[in-house]
């Protein structure tokens, strides 16, 4: 199966056009040649109308396309029409989506009212509840008859409005039926969603976009290429524009790299019409990041020698994450890179020469090579690697700086051209190519670092990197750990799958998360979700070891994994019961007084 047209070409997937409200009053087109559409969500309260106006004309005003609001009652869903009257009388006409779990009736309101309707297919008439059961053949069937029955009434009144629907799919909410037929799977998670679309697609309506949301970057990606490609198997009047979002991609340099890593990802493969970067953050701040984003991605992809390269088979599976495998390599100081090794972070003798001094003993956060003092051989990929060119298997080796291609293509190229002869080096990555490159922002540095190495290793490609994009020494050091965090290749911190708010959230999780990580930020190697409702929560939480999750107005539970294990706690007490419960499941350590004052 193929994904997109070509992984050293640059080529946009082309589908068909998505209107969503009147192109000629406010609305806006998703797909065909149009430009990648800028999504964010309200946070507030869907009862408070006035908050809602105004956080939309906050991010409209910063350049935000489309507007997303929670209606999880159909109370919620009727007062949309407060709400959208508000923003019209103000001059206002952003289209507003209307974003529902578990209440088809809350739908068929909301319908009435907004331009676009977002339905999760894992709750919309299925229920999660982690159950075990057997399916027959048969039994699946009348199952999807169900499904069709709560969700068809849909279909067609928003056909007969002219609206617009996005189907989209939660790695943290699939069904119990998805689940026990299809595991907790990118799979899973393509199938659930094309059973929305034949029911679609039965009622001749076509104006509707997918997404394959996850926490894991990774995942996200393996999930967005297989339902690129399915959708391409399926024929030509199945290419309905995509969503691309990481989401609970929490807070802050984290959040950012997350995103970076997976919308990037698949945009530099031409994938993606609209995007939403979900941010444990103000709103607006999310329209900042997707313009920063959006702005690189053609720099990222051109070719300056405008000469296509020779398509080549792919030596890895993109649906099916596996790390490269290959020998070990010996680096200083008694370090090995490659093989089963974590990857590495390399970094410039300039850059070790003023970060040093300052690193404490036991810091996790330290250069663990110098580029210039490596035993490093640099390749242009894209000429073939001759018999004798590489000594032997355990020869580091590289892209040659200054070869005109974009990273990501340059070192997928590297990665072919050992195939074909037969070697198995490790492979040093580096965020950019050029040795005279334009000056840039720190933000913009670090989206470019993260989308370049965060692709490639998420392709399993790579056993060392190196920043050199970031000009602070401190800081492109950082980045780099936290880029292979974020990618799940190293975990020298705690990690925090924090989702952005909404109007669903029972507490405010800016403070919540920042109180949450004022206690537990030293704990490395352990994964703490923060989770404002049950919607996504339990599912999501899947791989944390520990959840904060909004159970009732005041009331937090706690859970491991996915299981609930503290119920309706006060707010008040919950951050020390998790560090309790934390305690108990032997995962606390006591925080260092100089790592408590550096956090």
């Amino acid at each position: 199966m193929k994904y997109c047209a070509s992984p050293w070409n640059f080529t946009r997937r082309l589908t068909r056009e998505v209107t969503v409200g009147d192109p000629a009053r406010g609305g806006v087109v998703i797909g065909g040649q149009h430009p990648v559409v800028k999504q964010s969500m309200l946070t507030c309260d869907t009862m408070d109308t006035d908050l809602c106006v105004q956080q939309t004309l906050e991010l409209v005003a910063v350049g935000c396309q489309i507007v997303r609001i929670t209606a999880p009652t159909v109370k919620d869903a009727a007062n949309l029409e407060n709400i959208v009257r508000a923003l019209r009388e103000r001059g206002c006409h952003v289209p507003i989506v209307a974003d529902i779990h578990f209440k088809p009736e809350a739908a068929l309101e909301a319908v009435k009212w907004v331009e676009k309707v977002r339905v999760n297919p894992g709750n919309y008439a299925d229920k999660k509840k982690f159950a075990v059961k057997e399916y027959t053949d048969d039994e699946y069937v009348a199952e999807l008859g169900r499904v069709e029955e709560a969700f068809a009434p849909l279909v067609i009144e928003a056909r007969r409005l002219g609206r617009s629907l996005r189907i989209g799919t939660n790695h943290g909410s699939l069904s119990d039926r998805i689940m026990n037929r299809y595991g907790d799977s990118p799979l899973g998670m393509v199938e659930s969603a094309l059973e929305f679309a034949r029911i679609c697609r039965k009622h001749d309506f076509h104006n509707f976009v997918f997404s394959m949301k996850s926490s894991n970057p990774k995942v996200m990606i393996e999930c967005y290429r297989l339902l690129a490609a399915r959708l391409e198997e399926l024929g030509p009047d199945w290419n309905y524009p995509l969503h691309l979002g990481v989401t609970e991609a929490g807070e802050g340099e984290d959040g950012r790299i997350k995103s970076a890593i997976g919308i990037g990802a698949l945009l530099c493969d031409g994938i993606g019409d609209t995007i939403r970067v979900s941010l444990t953050e103000d709103s607006p701040r999310e329209i900042a990041v997707c313009n920063d984003l959006l702005a690189q991605i053609p720099s990222l992809v051109h070719n300056p020698t405008n000469s296509p390269l020779p398509e080549a088979p792919l030596v890895w599976d993109p649906f099916t994450f596996k790390r490269r495998t290959c020998a070990e390599s010996e680096l200083e100081g008694g370090l090995r890179c490659g093989g089963d090794q974590t990857v590495r972070v390399i970094v410039t003798r300039e850059t070790f020469d003023h970060v040093a001094p300052r690193i404490a003993a036991k810091a996790d956060v330290r250069p663990e090579a110098i580029y210039e003092d490596l035993n490093l051989l640099e390749i242009d990929p894209r000429q073939p690697i001759a018999p004798d060119q590489i000594p032997c298997d355990t020869q580091l080796v590289s892209v040659r700086d200054d070869v005109p291609l974009p990273p990501i293509t340059a070192f997928r190229l590297l990665a072919i051209q050992l195939q074909r002869v037969g070697r198995a080096n490790p492979i040093l990555l580096k965020d950019r190519l050029q040795t005279t490159p334009t000056p840039m922002s720190p933000d913009v540095a670090l989206l470019r670092a993260a989308v370049n190495l965060g692709a490639l290793l998420a392709d399993g490609i790579g056993d060392a990197i190196l920043v050199r994009g970031e000009p602070g020494h401190g800081q492109s050091l950082r980045l780099a750990f936290n880029i292979l965090q974020a990618a799940g290749c190293r975990s020298f911190k705690t990690d925090y799958v924090a989702c952005p708010s909404c109007g669903r959230t029972l507490f405010n999780l800016q403070t919540v998360t920042a109180r949450i990580k004022g206690r537990t930020v030293h704990l490395k190697g352990v994964k703490i979700a923060i989770m404002g409702c049950i919607v996504n929560g339990p599912g999501e939480m899947a791989d944390a070891d520990f959840g904060y999750v909004g159970g009732a107005p005041g009331k937090i539970n706690l859970y491991i994994g996915k299981k609930p294990v503290r119920f309706n706690i006060p707010e008040d007490e919950a951050v020390d019961r998790l560090v309790d419960l934390i305690k108990e499941n032997g995962k606390w350590v006591e925080p260092e007084p100089a790592a408590t004052a550096v956090a």
